[in-house]
């Protein structure tokens, strides 16, 4: 558990990019790309997801998103890049190539000098899988020490790894999961614009399997606690809540027995575009801001893992956040 309540850190500037080829379930199926069936996947709450077009790639979806958070902040401190799929972290190795300088040809390092970023520090990380928007914003608040410093810019990409035929599917089987190739970028920094991080709870297994009944019970405990540990009665307050485009009836039943009378149960474009990793709390948190002060909002991500984190937000002055 990480509390910033009397440490300024603040998160703004979100944006973000899909990929440009949006299919429905009977197009993926016909595509052969679906590992559930479609009656399945309708059932979950899906309709379409998005992946890349025939001339598009990860390093140009993603140029979009950071080159405009970049217009928001003058010097930049450093930034922090995540990947749900390690495939995504890097390039693909040139034919023959047997320069390792080279062949280690990072996703990160590609869009930096793309954007002449090449003078900065970057770091980067995938084993938090769809739990990246949690563990970007804890490594990028620990990143800088003082009021004076810049903000770091966050980084999340992903596209289905290009595996050899039949490929990999566009969802997971156990899990009912459809996917979208997806890409966004935020700022986190001193600047008091958009919201403040008041704390994070993070919870690590290296288990494969983690019942769903689990899942519900620690989101609880995990929302609940930290909003202790922080003061916060959230009874009291006006809260909306996020979660990622999987589970539904799982995070139905965290709204249920959080027993928060005036409560926002976020899902946001489940049937439009799918699951876009932890692109999807970036997507909600842009939508929903309001401007309203002290409003808080509390971001559940989940990662197969298990990674289960959740973050409190409160809302602060209305400029400086995009949607």
């Amino acid at each position: 558990m990480l509390l910033y309540r009397h440490r300024p850190v603040f998160v703004h500037g979100f944006n973000y990019q899909l990929g440009s080829l949006r299919r429905n379930l009977d197009q993926l199926k016909s595509d052969n790309v679906l590992a559930n069936a479609v009656e399945t996947l309708t059932a979950m709450g899906y309709r379409y997801c998005f992946s890349l077009g025939q001339d598009e790639t990860l390093l140009s979806l993603t140029a979009k998103p950071v080159a405009t958070v970049l217009e928001e902040t003058k010097e930049p401190r450093a930034l922090v890049f995540q990947h749900c799929h390690a495939e995504s972290a890097v390039l693909p190795t040139e034919p023959g190539d047997k320069v390792g300088s080279s062949r280690n040809h990072y996703f990160a390092a590609a869009i930096m000098q793309e954007l002449k970023l090449d003078h900065l520090p970057y770091f980067c990380s995938f084993a938090s899988g769809c739990a990246g928007f949690l563990s970007l914003v804890i490594t990028a608040g620990g990143l800088f020490a003082d009021s004076e410093e810049g903000a770091i810019v966050c980084v999340m990409a992903d596209c289905r790894p290009p595996l050899e035929p039949p490929g990999l599917p566009f969802d997971l089987l156990r899990e009912r999961i459809l996917g979208s190739d997806h890409s966004s970028a935020f700022l986190v920094g001193p600047a008091r614009r958009g919201y403040q991080l008041l704390g994070a709870n993070y919870y690590s297994t290296a288990r494969k399997l983690v019942p769903l009944v689990e899942i519900v019970k620690r989101t609880v405990e995990m929302i609940q606690g930290l909003a202790s540990k922080l003061g916060l009665n959230l009874a009291d307050r006006d809260v909306a809540i996020h979660y990622p485009n999987i589970f539904p009836d799982t995070w139905k039943m965290v709204t249920r027995y959080l027993r928060i009378p005036q409560v926002e149960h976020v899902m946001d474009g489940m049937s439009e575009r799918a699951h876009c990793g932890a692109t999807d709390s970036v997507i909600s948190l842009a939508k929903l801001y309001q401007g309203r002060q002290g409003r808080l909002h509390v971001v559940v991500n989940y990662g197969v893992g298990l990674h289960l984190g959740v973050c409190i937000l409160e809302e602060r002055d209305s400029n400086g956040v995009d949607n």
